[in-house]
């Protein structure tokens, strides 16, 4: 980013706006491993300055988007772009906190000495640091709502204020991308909802792009403003509204899903509570039925039939392009 992150100490600036400029761009992506394709045909955009979920059942490739994104796993066709450049070749603009973090950092280590792995390659031991790195370090540990539990080792921490470390440790670079891997798995409600007051204040105030992994979006909605759903074998992308439809979330996880709204407007999602047949089969669809449940932006209809017409599948699984928001 190109202005400097104010500590917590100083008055937020002005919200920046968001626009049409894509962080992410998947041409006809397609990854494999072990000979098993595990999702292709990956044809969508992700604005600028937008809070994604990334979401589908497990072994979908939710984490495997994340890892192309950062360039450490190779596609076996098409391309993606991140930041306007190839995935893995600005990495440094990208702050990334993995599902393992917390069992994997020495829990001995205090919170700011963790942020501080952040600006040396994440090589622990003595590093010299200059008043420059002291203050990002400071700036990164308010930004994550910490800053008063700097010098508190890891063992002393819950795991809610533990996910606030590693988002520090993420922010402590300046990125303008955020990339999570499952930040709420294993925080109880209290964690959960500071975590998502963080990556609002980062979304809000600082015009920060954040892709979330997750498995339940309820406690995500309020600041979600797109989801890209692996289904089917391809990944999509839509904006929240239109995900937020029961027909195409029963699909999604091949079990039935209610979407709720309350007479305030907020909406959460929730099992269907009438009972299932025994024996019951995931939902599988061909690539037109899927891109059936959600809306595509003008265009995308007629960039999908130009090229189906290079393919053996006449039907392509575009999901979109470009979204505005």
């Amino acid at each position: 980013m190109t202005t400097q992150h104010p500590s917590a100490a100083t008055t937020p600036a002005t919200p920046p706006t968001s626009d049409d400029t894509p962080i992410v761009e998947f041409s006809d992506a397609s990854v494999s491993r072990g000979g098993h394709t595990i999702w292709s045909h990956g044809n969508f955009s992700i604005p600028k300055g937008t809070v994604t979920a990334i979401v589908g059942t497990n072994g979908a490739g939710k984490t495997t988007l994340l890892t192309i994104e950062l360039g450490l796993l190779p596609l076996s066709h098409g391309h993606v772009r991140v930041l306007g450049k190839p995935a893995g070749s600005i990495n440094d603009r990208i702050g990334y906190v993995p599902q393992s973090y917390a069992s994997d950092i020495d829990s001995n280590i205090t919170a700011e000495q963790s942020v501080g792995l952040g600006l040396t390659g994440a090589r622990f031991g003595f590093h010299r640091q200059s008043a420059q790195d002291k203050q990002k370090i400071s700036d990164a540990l308010g930004m994550a709502g910490i800053a008063d539990k700097a010098s508190l080792r890891l063992s002393e921490m819950s795991g809610g204020m533990r996910q606030r470390v590693a988002i520090a440790q993420a922010l402590v670079a300046d990125p303008d991308l955020l990339l999570l891997d499952e930040p709420l798995a294993n925080l109880d409600l209290a964690g959960q909802r500071g975590l998502v007051d963080v990556l609002s204040q980062l979304n809000s105030t600082f015009g920060m792009s954040i892709q979330v992994v997750a498995h339940d979006i309820n406690m995500l909605l309020p600041i979600l403003t797109g989801a890209v759903y692996l289904l089917d074998g391809h990944p999509h992308y839509s904006p929240i509204a239109n995900v937020m439809d029961s027909k195409l979330l029963t699909h999604l996880y091949g079990t039935k899903v209610e979407v709720i709204k309350t007479p305030q407007g907020d909406m959460f999602v929730r099992p269907d509570q009438e009972e299932e047949p025994a024996g019951r089969r995931q939902h599988l669809h061909t690539p037109k039925e899927a891109a059936s449940f959600h809306a595509e932006p003008k265009g995308a209809a007629e960039r999908s039939a130009s090229a189906a017409g290079a393919t053996e599948n006449p039907e392509s699984p575009e999901s979109s392009g470009r979204q505005a928001h």
